[in-house]
């Protein structure tokens, strides 16, 4: 394993330990609202100090975006950290939540980890050396047909501008494939795009942290990742299409058709 990918790991480990040891008591957590649907724990905060103390006795010299306490440092090395992805999730003891950190180098992803603490699921990925679970190699699936293909998405809680657009897609795809999933985490939606248990995945609004270590999973798993204009620019428009080569492109056509001026890329 990468050095890098090591310490990634280390600290991923240690936040799923202090998740799960809260997990046990959810009714006596301290929630914030942040703003509307948008909630943070003693657990995000205890779990991100947890992830940064380790990443800065190892390479101290690094900068660090994380949800809760921002951006950092400066370096060509930055870290990427949601210390609990899916916490209106966790605060409802419903189990699918995880913990995300990527690792970009000069602005390109370098390393991604993203830990289920629930299922003890450990997804990661080094640029050029493939992705895996639990040691696994993973790849995208092989359908190619979208009245086959099972698609994640996230609802746009936070940005209802684009939530007609939104629901014309979810319309349209409801009909075209097998099924829509909205599990409610999407750095672990995106992992499981990298291991196939869902074809192609969609969504608006997203911050990078949601997405940096999730979207190299992908791409190491063989699949496509695109911001709405099929660039590269997704971690800052916050808008995603990820899937399989056959899938995502089927799902990309049917998202642009509906594109808003609001929603470019």
């Amino acid at each position: 394993m990468h050095p890098l990918l090591n310490i990634a790991v280390k600290a991923a480990r240690r936040a799923g330990q202090i998740i799960n040891r809260a997990s046990l008591d959810i009714e006596r957590l301290t929630v914030s609202v942040k703003q509307q649907s948008d909630y943070v724990t003693e657990v995000d905060k205890a779990a991100e100090a947890a992830i940064i103390e380790i990443i800065r006795d190892a390479y101290p010299g690094h900068a660090i975006l994380a949800e809760e306490t921002g951006s950092s440092g400066s370096s060509e090395f930055q870290w990427i950290i949601d210390p609990l992805d899916g916490t209106t999730n966790f605060i409802h003891g419903f189990p699918q939540y995880a913990v995300s950190i990527g690792l970009a180098h000069k602005g390109v992803m370098n390393q991604a980890v993203v830990y289920d603490p629930t299922r003890n699921e450990l997804f990661t990925a080094s640029k050029g050396s493939g992705a895996f679970l639990n040691d696994k190699r993973i790849r995208v699936s092989k359908r190619v047909k979208l009245a086959e293909a099972l698609i994640g998405t996230g609802f746009p809680y936070r940005m209802f501008d684009h939530a007609d657009a939104y629901m014309t897609i979810f319309r349209e795809l409801t009909q075209k494939t097998a099924g829509l999933r909205r599990p409610g985490a999407a750095s672990l939606d995106l992992a499981y795009v990298a291991c196939g248990r869902i074809d192609a995945f969609w969504e608006f609004g997203l911050s990078p942290w949601d997405m940096a270590a999730g979207t190299l999973l992908i791409t190491e798993a063989g699949g496509l990742v695109s911001d709405l204009a099929g660039e590269s620019d997704y971690l800052a428009s916050g808008n995603i299409v990820g899937g399989s080569p056959k899938i995502f492109g089927q799902l990309l056509q049917i998202v642009q058709s509906h594109r808003t001026p609001q929603l470019q890329a």
